[in-house]
């Protein structure tokens, strides 16, 4: 009967930016798994029916991510049989998305210095859930003012860091004019006990030179503007002076002519 099936065991939850999945052992032989996963405040609903795999995408059935779920994973024959009993199911550990999924790693939007400020836009990492206009949740919408980013900055070829918070996705901060910075950002949930911080972004450096980019620009501008200006001037200046010149031969009349 489906009783003496072998059962999943190792049911694991992974979970990054609220796309989960749900993975077990083992891999079946001659039978198939169903999986079903219900909320504290939601019914059973069935997800990967008669699969051969171990693992399996549930989440859209997590649609309240403040709901705590629980999986069973049951053990079918693929041939029909007229044993009526209950598929043997395994029950995996209990889930709370909103607490336990993982928080990718932050990407840096645009960042610039200009003078003694430095500025970074963050992009929110984004979710497989979507607004009611097919456009993505990202973490930020979720979480609200739950969410918080820590920007860690130091100047360039030093050793000493400085932090800075906010519940916002952009940092404004004062540093030393003229001196180049390196920066990365992390995501804290604050709300968690565990799993709170996220992966930390990758390192950008910023380039002072960058900085004098338009003042260079302008005084190229204006350099090349005043050159041209001079040619033209003396262009007319000398052609004044042809003309002023012609203008007297034309004048003096020749003795042989007389």
């Amino acid at each position: 009967g489906n009783s003496e099936l072998p059962t999943a065991v190792n049911i694991t939850w992974s979970s990054i930016n609220f796309k989960t999945i749900l993975q077990w052992q083992p891999k079946p032989t001659n039978y198939v798994y169903t999986v079903e996963i219900s909320g504290i405040n939601s019914n059973w609903e069935k997800a990967c029916i008669h699969t051969e795999e171990t693992e399996c995408d549930v989440t859209d059935k997590l649609g309240n991510v403040k709901d705590t779920y629980t999986a069973h994973i049951k053990s079918e024959m693929l041939t029909r049989s007229e044993n009526f009993e209950e598929p043997s199911y395994a029950i995996s550990p209990k889930f709370t998305p909103y607490n336990q999924t993982t928080i990718g790693r932050p990407g840096i939007q645009t960042y610039e210095q200009i003078n003694s400020k430095l500025k970074v836009v963050i992009e929110d990492p984004l979710t497989p859930y979507r607004f009611s206009n097919k456009s993505f949740k990202s973490i930020r919408d979720i979480f609200k003012n739950d969410l918080e980013y820590t920007l860690y900055y130091w100047k360039d070829q030093s050793t000493g860091k400085k932090e800075a918070t906010t519940k916002s996705n952009q940092f404004e901060i004062n540093i030393d004019k003229g001196k180049n910075y390196c920066f990365n950002v992390q995501a804290t949930v604050l709300s968690r006990t565990e799993n709170r911080k996220s992966q930390e972004s990758k390192v950008n450096c910023t380039s002072h030179q960058r900085e004098y980019g338009t003042e260079v620009f302008i005084i190229i501008a204006a350099a090349a503007i005043v050159i041209l200006i001079t040619i033209i001037v003396l262009s007319v200046t000398l052609y004044k002076c042809k003309k002023t010149k012609a203008a007297k031969e034309k004048e003096t009349v020749p003795l042989n002519d007389v």
